[in-house]
């Protein structure tokens, strides 16, 4: 067993805790496929208070961060979260400098730091926006855990060159590969250029995610949520996949594609509901 115990507490953390192994998987492997360059990308991951319990120590905090935004619907939430600053390339090498885990205060109003984030290290800056995807995705579905923004490089290539309609968009991704209908039948929505960071990013974002799980940002990545660590990178995966395939298209003439008959067809088959309106019957 890890012999990383929190001073004479008897708690086991670091390597032991499968959410911080997770966290340190997954960055990792983001960092690995290029999305997350320098110090971009953040995740933030809903906990259960009982499994954070048998690794941290939840009776005492190590400092309280106050936010800039009241998160009531929140309170008394635990999270881990990426640290703002960090690279994710160095989150597998030193998970306590790189992550935090975090217990939202009972007014909503500020963070108690419980383990990490070392060094005065504080939450992504993105936080705000992560807060308020968590808010709307958990009314919607109460299995929701992940909160994920990455710089998926061939998304964002394709924000340059196709219309940011997001009916449009969600078509095109759903041509470029059979699986794309059936993994995100709820389509894909695209917000305009924003600001990173700010409130007012946030509040877009979560506004689309009261009917999609997953939110482009022009120029700069996408927001992707979902009730565990697999599911929500495996979507990013299948959209990036999608968008490869379409940038690699480019300008040339396509002579066949998967028909609106087909997508039905598929929809049928798999038993899932296309998003209304884009499909063309």
């Amino acid at each position: 067993m890890s012999t990383s115990v929190i001073e004479s507490k008897g708690y086991i953390a670091g390597t032991e805790a499968p959410f911080i192994q997770e966290m340190s998987e997954i960055t990792h492997h983001m960092w690995s496929l290029g999305w997350d360059e320098l110090n971009g990308g953040n995740i933030s991951y809903l906990l259960d208070e009982e499994e954070v319990a048998k690794y941290i120590n939840i009776r005492e905090s190590l400092r309280t961060i106050q936010l800039t935004f009241p998160v009531t619907e929140l309170a008394g939430k635990y999270f881990i979260v990426t640290g703002s600053g960090k690279y994710f390339r160095n989150v597998i090498k030193d998970p306590e400098a790189n992550l935090g885990v975090l217990r939202v205060s009972e007014s909503g109003e500020s963070v108690e730091v419980l383990w990490g984030l070392r060094n005065g290290a504080v939450p992504t800056s993105e936080l705000a926006s992560h807060f308020m995807s968590h808010i709307e995705r958990l009314k919607v579905d109460p299995t929701h855990r992940i909160v994920l923004h990455t710089h998926a490089t061939n998304v964002i290539a394709m924000t340059f060159t196709h219309d940011l309609d997001e009916l449009k968009f969600t078509k095109t991704l759903w041509e470029m590969c059979t699986e794309c209908l059936v993994v995100f039948p709820d389509g894909i929505g695209v917000i305009p250029w924003i600001v990173p960071g700010s409130s007012e990013i946030g509040r877009a974002t979560a506004d689309k995610m009261k009917d999609y799980r997953v939110v482009v940002w022009p120029q700069h990545g996408i927001f992707v949520t979902g009730a565990t660590m697999d599911a929500t990178f495996g979507l990013v995966e299948t959209i990036e996949k999608a968008a490869i395939v379409y940038n690699l298209i480019g300008g040339r003439e396509i002579k066949q594609k998967i028909t609106d008959r087909q997508l039905a067809d598929l929809a049928a088959a798999f038993r899932v509901t296309p998003k209304a309106g884009i499909l063309d019957l």
